[in-house]
C-alpha cells in the first residue's frame, strides 16, 4: 500500500443513520443533540439552552425524516405549530436512546467544519481558551 493518504467523506452521516435504525430496531426513542449554533441550522429556537436542543427523531414524533449525507432534516409540531426542521450533520452533537441513554456523542472530524470553534489540531485561539477546571454535563 503507498503512503498517500486517501482523502475520505464525513463518517457521520452514515453514524447517525446506522445508530437511529439500530436505537428503533431495539424499540427505544433516538433523540439528538444539537449544536445550534453551527451555521444553517433551523430549529426551534424558543427551545434552545445553553446553545443547544434536544430532538425527538422517532417516527411518532417527526414527519419525513431524511438523513442525507450533509444534512438531516424532517417536518415536525412544537407546541401545535407546525415547523420544518433543517440540521447540517456537522451539528448533530450526539444521538442516543432516550430510555438507557446507550448512543454516541461525536467530536470533530478532519476535513469537516468544527463548531466548536477549534482549529484543526483542536486549539482555540489564546484569548479564546477557557480558564479554571474542565467540567462534564450529563445528557439525558
Amino acid at each position: 500500500m503507498s503512503d498517500m493518504s486517501i482523502a475520505m467523506t464525513s463518517s457521520r452521516p452514515f453514524l447517525v443513520r446506522a445508530l437511529n435504525e439500530w436505537i428503533l430496531e431495539n424499540d427505544c426513542t433516538p433523540y439528538i443533540v444539537v449544536d445550534a449554533g453551527v451555521q444553517g441550522v433551523q430549529v426551534p429556537t424558543e427551545h434552545v439552552a445553553n446553545g443547544q436542543i434536544v430532538l425527538n427523531i422517532s417516527p411518532g414524533a417527526v414527519r419525513g425524516l431524511v438523513i442525507g449525507n450533509s444534512a438531516l432534516e424532517f417536518s415536525a409540531r412544537f407546541g401545535g405549530v407546525p415547523m420544518q426542521v433543517f440540521i447540517p450533520l456537522q451539528a448533530v452533537v450526539a444521538i442516543y436512546a432516550k430510555e438507557n441513554g446507550e448512543g454516541m456523542v461525536f467530536g470533530s472530524e478532519p476535513g469537516s467544519p468544527d463548531p466548536d470553534g477549534t482549529d484543526s489540531t483542536g486549539a482555540r485561539p489564546a484569548d479564546e481558551r477557557p480558564t479554571g477546571r474542565p467540567t462534564l454535563k450529563v445528557v439525558k
